[in-house]
C-alpha cells in the first residue's frame, strides 16, 4: 500500500500552485511518481490496488472543451475506484440565469469533488468560495497548474529535482506561462521568457515568482535566452478563437521564437522540450524538435494522470 502524504485538512481546493502549500506540492509530486510506478505493466483500464476515491462522485464541468483533461481525469477517478459526472457548458449555462454561488451550493449536495476547466478566472473562485467540496482548477483563461504539476513530473522522472534549474519558455506569456511562474516561487526553480512584450506575462505573476525567491528574466533574443537551459517550453501561437487576421499577425510576431534544432543546439545538450499539447507543427515548434530526443511530450501528456490523481487525493485528503 502506497502511502498517502499527510495533509492539514480532509478537504482542499487545488486552485493554484502559488495558493499550495509547498510541503502540500512536493507530496503530490511523490505520490503522483509512486502511483504511476505501481502501474507498471498494467492494462490501462485496470483498477489501482488501492481504491482511495471509492464511493466518491467527481464532477467534471467544461465550458471549454478539451481532450486531455476530460480523458485523463475522467480515467484518474475510474482507476481510483470513483465515478464521474461529465457536464459541458451547455450544460450547465453557469452563471446565466442561476448564480455560479447557487450552483456551487447544489452541486455540493451531489457530488464529492468539483473539476472545472473555464474561460474567467472568476467563475473558478466563485464556484470555490462557495462550494462545501473541493474544486480543482481544471485550466482558466489566465492559469493551468495541474500542467504544470504533471511538467514537474516529467521533469524529475528524466533529469532528478528541478529545483535550481532553468526553465526557459518561448513565446506567449500565456496561462501555462503564468502557473509555471507560479511554480518557480514554490518549487525553487528559475524562469527565463523569450517572446515579443506585447505577449509578456502578466506583471503580478512575474512579482509573485521573485518575491518567493525565483529568478525571472526576460530575454528579447531567444538564443540567448535558451543558453544554460535546462528546459525549453512551447506552447501553440494561437488560439482556436482567433480571428483568420489575429492569427496572421501573431503568426508574424512569434516567428522568431519558434522552437528548432537550431535553437535547441543553444541549450544544454541535456536539455529537455516540453509542450502540453495540442501543438502546430512547424509553427511554434518543428516536428524535429518534437519527435527529437530531447523531446518528452508523451511523457508529459501521460503524466496529467498521475499528477491529477495526485491532486484528486490531496484535495480529498485520502
Amino acid at each position: 500500500m502506497l502511502p498517502a502524504p499527510e495533509y492539514e485538512t480532509a478537504m482542499n481546493h487545488f486552485l493554484d500552485i502559488h495558493k499550495t502549500d509547498p510541503g502540500a506540492l512536493r507530496g503530490i509530486i511523490d505520490q503522483a511518481k509512486d502511483m504511476k510506478q505501481a502501474r507498471q505493466g498494467r492494462p490501462k483500464g485496470a483498477a489501482d490496488d488501492e481504491q482511495p476515491l471509492a464511493g466518491h462522485m467527481v464532477a467534471l464541468v467544461f465550458e471549454k472543451p478539451s481532450t486531455r483533461t476530460r480523458v485523463s481525469f475522467d480515467v484518474g477517478v475510474r482507476q481510483m475506484g470513483g465515478e464521474t459526472l461529465v457536464l459541458s457548458g451547455k450544460d450547465m449555462q453557469l452563471g446565466h440565469g442561476e448564480t455560479i454561488a447557487d450552483t456551487a451550493r447544489v452541486l455540493s449536495r451531489y457530488v464529492d469533488m468539483i473539476m472545472i476547466r473555464t474561460f474567467d478566472e472568476s467563475v473558478l473562485l466563485e464556484l470555490a468560495e462557495y462550494a462545501d467540496v473541493p474544486v480543482i482548477n481544471g485550466l482558466t483563461d489566465r492559469t493551468h497548474p495541474c500542467q504544470i504539476m504533471a511538467d514537474i513530473q516529467t521533469y524529475e522522472e528524466h533529469r532528478g529535482s528541478i529545483k535550481g534549474k532553468k526553465v526557459v519558455w518561448t513565446g506567449d506569456g500565456n496561462n501555462v506561462c503564468a502557473s509555471f511562474l507560479h511554480a518557480a516561487g514554490q518549487f525553487g526553480f528559475d524562469v527565463t521568457f523569450t517572446g515579443p512584450e506585447q505577449l509578456d506575462p502578466e506583471d503580478e505573476f512575474v512579482g509573485l515568482a521573485r518575491k518567493a525567491g525565483a529568478t525571472i528574466s526576460i530575454e528579447r533574443d531567444a538564443v540567448k535566452a535558451v543558453q544554460g537551459a535546462d528546459l525549453v517550453v512551447a506552447d501553440t501561437w494561437v488560439s482556436m478563437h482567433d480571428s483568420q487576421s489575429s492569427k496572421e499577425r501573431r503568426h508574424n510576431m512569434l516567428r522568431p521564437y519558434q522552437v528548432n534544432d537550431a535553437l535547441m543546439a543553444h541549450a544544454k545538450p541535456d536539455a529537455l522540450f516540453m509542450h502540453c499539447l495540442p501543438a502546430h507543427r512547424e509553427e511554434e515548434v518543428t516536428s524535429a524538435v518534437m519527435d527529437g530526443p530531447q523531446s518528452v511530450i508523451f511523457d508529459e501528456a501521460e503524466n496529467r494522470l498521475h499528477a491529477q490523481k495526485a491532486v484528486m487525493r490531496y484535495c480529498l485528503g485520502v
